[in-house]
């Protein structure tokens, strides 16, 4: 048997690895990825949740405070979907479900950049339409969706797709 066959397949992408090694590095690479997003939400969501303790939150509008509570839940469901995956971890650790454990950590992972998606354009929506009080905000709100958009799925999708078309060949 070849070294190649003792060690576990190729993955494509040229590293021979067993499906746990795999599970092991795509578990590490996640953990690192959740760090910085969890971090940013947690402060996003702190600010948020401090926001209806102010003064000026009496002042706002039917519509501002609807775009308020809609804002808070997206941020506590972001926070839910990227802390899921430590849950995930540490109900699982033990029971070798290491590979089902990454992908449905991933999974959850994406639905938590959805939300966080979300709970950005919520929040920039509120704190837009309170500053400056006309449609400019919708418009600033939409480039920016836009922005994130192209930054969080369209770039990567676009590796994604000129990485399969190299491999094809």
């Amino acid at each position: 048997m070849s070294p190649s066959h003792e060690r576990g397949r190729e993955d494509g992408w040229g590293r021979h690895e067993t499906p746990e090694e795999r599970a092991d590095r795509r578990w590490t690479d996640l953990l690192q990825e959740l760090r910085v997003a969890q971090t940013g939400v947690q402060i996003l969501f702190g600010f948020l949740l401090a926001v209806v303790f102010q003064p000026r939150f009496a002042d706002l509008s039917d519509t501002d405070r609807a775009i308020y509570v809609v804002t808070v839940m997206f941020g506590s469901a972001t926070a839910g979907a990227l802390i899921g995956p430590v849950s995930y971890h540490r109900l699982l650790t033990g029971r070798r479900m290491k590979p089902q454990t990454v992908i449905w950590a991933s999974r959850l992972t994406v639905i938590g950049l959805i939300l966080l998606f979300c709970t950005m354009c919520s929040a920039l929506l509120l704190i837009l339409r309170v500053a400056l009080h006309n449609a400019l905000a919708l418009w600033l709100v939409g480039g920016m969706a836009l922005w994130f958009l192209i930054c969080w799925f369209v770039f990567p999708a676009r590796a994604l797709a000129r990485s399969h078309d190299r491999h094809e060949k």
